[in-house]
């Protein structure tokens, strides 16, 4: 789920490739070609424009030839493209299996090239390092960790004169209450689908992982199913939430883009959505505050976990025109600098020790919660194959048009899932 979908995740979730083609644009630094000209894809949007500016600061001559765009198109596209022996030198790829885009599925082929002689490889954290690898080789500079949560527009909610639940039956009260004085809870953009899944696993890391912090291993040993487990109840609960009208009218007229001006506008009380949503947020309100919270699934604060794990990054293409550059402009993806710059704007946590960065405060309790081992993996990462994720966004776009139902939706998520890589 890059976004910084997804996220999932989601990629968020950004999400590295969930983001690359749809709400941006390509920023030309030069004309095509040549030793000093890097061709780059990627999904951070509204933080990759500085790091760019950065690199090609600190490399005189360098021009970076980019393009920003949303989740969807971006997996459309990026394997046709490699495919093709069109794509860039480098894009932005998801950790882990879980979608068209992800590490193990761009390098399996080949897409990618091999970065594990690059020095910032063997620094990775170890829960880092298994996500960026396939075959024990690592595919995928991931810059930073990311967090799914709900997202409180402060000045909007001092406004509304209500405060972040922290419990299941408080959030479906401030729900209540917010729909009351006329802001929907929470702004929800289900047109573009990979958003879909965001609520979900903030609410499944509580209701399946909080009992069962194992069932992953089970799922992979045949011993669970999505059906037979508490994805049920976290799937209602998602339900539950949209009839209790904790989001807006029409989510699924509703884009990501559009859910944002909802939030940063204080049209809503927040969104559920990954942490790089901050960095946006902010450019379209600078005088806004936003703090990212838990999203409660139980009555007990103690059980709540968030959805935390390696966001999207960077891999360079096994067949790029020119190779040097795309290594020189990774690693400089994973120095300090790079490395700030992008968890800086997106509101975000290093995945390296040692970058002398501070936490921002709208993100003290992901960080909190990170340090405390209260966190999963953003569930798609561990999946066996991209069918799964593919089935689960589409599927929850036709519950929300009442053309489909959950039990129909976690069978057919079973199905993929048997079917292996």
């Amino acid at each position: 789920m890059k976004t910084r979908q997804l996220p999932v995740l989601i990629a968020a979730l950004t999400a590295g490739a969930l983001l690359a083609a749809c709400s941006g644009g390509t920023k030309a630094g030069g004309s095509g070609g040549g030793s000093k000209t890097l061709t780059l894809a990627s999904v951070d949007q509204g933080s990759v424009e500085d790091v760019v500016k950065a690199f090609e600061k600190a490399n005189p001559g360098v021009k970076v030839r980019y393009t920003t765009s949303g989740a969807d198109q971006y997996q459309q596209q990026i394997r046709t493209q490699l495919a093709s022996g069109t794509a860039p030198d480098v894009m932005s790829v998801w950790p882990g299996n879980g979608n068209p885009g992800a590490t193990v599925v761009l390098a399996n082929p080949g897409y990618l090239r091999d970065l594990s002689d690059q020095p910032w490889a063997a620094k990775m954290p170890d829960a880092i390092k298994t996500v960026a690898q396939y075959k024990g080789k690592t595919y995928n500079a991931i810059f930073g960790q990311n967090g799914i949560g709900a997202v409180y527009n402060q000045q909007a909610m001092a406004k509304a004169g209500l405060t972040p639940p922290d419990t299941w039956t408080d959030l479906l009260a401030f729900c209540k209450a917010a729909k009351a004085k006329g802001t929907p809870a929470f702004a929800l953009g289900n047109q573009d689908n990979w958003v879909t899944q965001l609520v979900l696993y903030a609410l499944v890391a509580t209701t399946v992982y909080g009992p069962d912090r194992a069932f992953d291993q089970k799922m992979q040993a045949g011993r669970a199913t999505f059906a037979r487990s508490q994805w049920a109840t976290a799937l209602d609960k998602y339900l539950t939430m949209e009839k209790t009208g904790c989001f807006q009218k029409d989510p699924l007229g509703t884009n990501y883009e559009a859910s944002q001006a909802l939030a940063a506008s204080g049209k809503t009380l927040g969104i559920i959505q990954g942490n790089w949503v901050i960095a946006l947020l902010k450019g379209k309100n600078p005088q806004g505050t936003f703090t990212l919270k838990a999203l409660p699934a139980t009555d007990d604060p103690s059980q709540t976990l968030i959805p935390a794990a390696a966001g999207a990054g960077y891999g360079v293409n096994a067949k790029a025109k020119n190779p040097e550059l795309a290594l020189k402009f990774v690693n400089f993806v994973m120095s300090p600098e790079g490395m700030t710059l992008f968890v800086k704007k997106q509101g975000g946590l290093p995945s390296l020790p040692d970058t002398g960065y501070s936490v921002d405060p709208s993100l003290a309790e992901l960080s909190k919660f990170i340090g405390s081992d209260r966190t999963v993996p953003f569930m798609d990462q561990l999946w066996p194959n991209a069918k799964v994720q593919q089935t689960m966004l589409s599927g929850l776009q036709e519950i929300f048009s009442g053309q489909s139902t959950p039990e129909k939706l976690l069978d057919e998520m079973d199905a993929d899932y048997k079917a292996g890589s």
